[in-house]
């Protein structure tokens, strides 16, 4: 997708879809050239259709031949904040790929002055647009597919280099961890995401990965456990990038890989299990995070951590009772091997935190309690420290993602008390993810710590806004702000 922007607005602009910006506050507010090409129909539909400028809302009209653009597209900018561009970008764009348009003309009211807030503008609106274009068809018929953008003209809005390379870096990277979720997980399974790993090295991404028997060797149990049940064994993969300058912070983000969970002995339904590929979406997010790392050159030491395994129920699969030995010689008891994500985090954090490393996160579609307690726009977030609680929130705002704080509540420690070892995988049906969190937290030591349970928003069962059903690539734009803000 080819991202242009022409000197100036012109109704004749050849494109299939012309987008127009449409405020809350002058919902009939069309380019007057446009509105008269049209002896004023654009402005009349929509004011008999009461279409408001809500963001991210749209009203389809047919040109019929009075401009080169086969549809007029209104699309609601509301209050002509940054977020309301990003929506607006995203509709524009799946409306034009869902009716098979190859080039999208996008055009708002130039805000006067170049400044940072254009460049806001402008980056929200790529990134609206690159996702909004995204499906995953790749098993589709080829008469069913439809094709993407290939040319998007950007009218209005002040040319800003920085902002656009970034924007399409971000785009690129929610775009991989998306694929890397809707793939099958017989095509996406531990040795194959450690080996998309690989393929991510570069002169300042280095990549490490362990077999089965260096993570025993490494005393990682839980790795170990969750993996035994599989013929496909698990792995372990360290992305080490390095700045080009003195790092400004030291940073490691850890992220859940199942590539598929059919619960272990503790057995999903067929109907649980449907899109369990999708349990390694906090391992996609780190992919997708470390993809592009040389491109955007951020300040600091990024450090990529994920364990992949397949939660299998094989003949040497870990069983109800057991109690493992983690990386930090901490003793787990199991009492249910459908709460498998967190026994890898666990190991992964422990190794984390023995790096050095100033700041530490993880993500991982952890809870159904999480999406019972925020649903699918939200994920929910854990930290002990208000300030990077604060600097979260912010960053996701920027992002246009939904987080929401929770809290990381002691008084529920202990619910995760065993009677064998010293602590158990779960902590009972309520307050299912602060339990979780709580959980990963005695296996944090040293660094600033905040856990991401994206377990709503990284896979949706149905479109919202302008994404469409399936992987999300949850949190990558967030996480990209913050290491930029370095």
């Amino acid at each position: 997708m080819r991202f242009t922007q022409p000197a100036a607005f012109s109704h004749d602009i050849k494109a299939d879809v012309l987008a127009v910006c449409v405020s809350a506050d002058d919902p009939t507010g069309v380019p007057p050239d446009l509105d008269k090409a049209f002896g004023g129909a654009i402005s009349k539909t929509l004011e008999e259709e009461e279409f408001r400028g809500s963001p991210g809302s749209i009203l389809a009209i047919r040109s019929l031949g009075h401009i080169p653009a086969r549809w007029i597209l209104a699309v609601g900018v509301g209050d002509w904040s940054a977020s309301a561009h990003r929506l607006a970008g995203g509709a524009a764009s799946r409306f034009a790929r869902d009716k098979g348009a190859r080039i999208l003309a996008f055009a708002t009211p130039a805000s006067g002055t170049p400044g940072e807030q254009d460049g806001e503008l402008l980056r929200a609106v790529v990134e609206g647009v690159m996702a909004g274009n995204y499906r995953w068809e790749r098993y589709k018929p080829q008469e069913e597919r439809t094709p993407p953008l290939t040319s998007v003209k950007l009218l209005g809005l002040h040319r800003h280099r920085q902002a656009l390379k970034a924007a399409l870096a971000h785009g690129r990277a929610q775009e991989l961890a998306r694929d890397l979720v809707n793939e099958s997980a017989e095509v996406v399974y531990p040795d194959s995401l450690a080996q998309i790993a690989r393929s991510l090295s570069g002169e300042r991404l280095k990549i490490t990965v362990w077999n089965e028997k260096k993570i025993r060797d490494k005393g990682m149990g839980g790795i170990s456990a969750v993996g035994q049940g599989s013929a496909r064994p698990p792995r372990f993969v360290h992305m080490k990038y390095t700045p080009a300058g003195k790092p400004r912070a030291r940073i490691a983000i850890v992220g859940k890989g199942v590539t598929f969970d059919a619960g272990g002995l503790s057995l999903k339904t067929s109907s649980g299990m449907q899109t369990m590929r999708c349990d390694m979406s906090g391992a996609a997010t780190v992919l997708g995070v470390m993809s592009v790392l040389q491109d955007i050159s951020p300040r600091v030491r990024v450090d990529g951590i994920f364990a992949a395994a397949e939660n299998m129920l094989g003949g040497y699969a870990y069983k109800l009772g057991d109690i493992l030995t983690m990386h930090n010689g901490k003793t787990v008891e199991i009492h249910n091997t459908d709460a498998e994500g967190r026994l890898l985090l666990a190991d992964s954090l422990s190794y984390a935190s023995e790096l050095g490393v100033d700041y530490c996160i993880d993500l991982a579609t952890l809870t159904g309690a999480s999406v019972v307690a925020l649903g699918s726009h939200y994920a929910a977030l854990f930290t002990k420290d208000d300030e990077f609680s604060k600097t979260w929130i912010t960053h996701s705002q920027e992002a246009g993602e939904g987080l929401w704080r929770l809290p990381l509540e002691d008084l529920y420690r202990k619910k995760l008390k065993a009677d064998w070892g010293e602590i158990k995988n779960v902590g009972g049906r309520e307050a299912g993810s602060i339990t979780g969190a709580l959980f990963l937290s005695e296996f944090v030591d040293g660094p600033t710590w905040a856990h991401f349970d994206i377990a709503g928003p990284a896979f949706l069962d149905s479109p919202e806004n302008y994404l469409v059903k399936g992987g999300t690539g949850a949190m990558v734009r967030t996480i990209l702000r913050w290491l930029e803000s370095f």
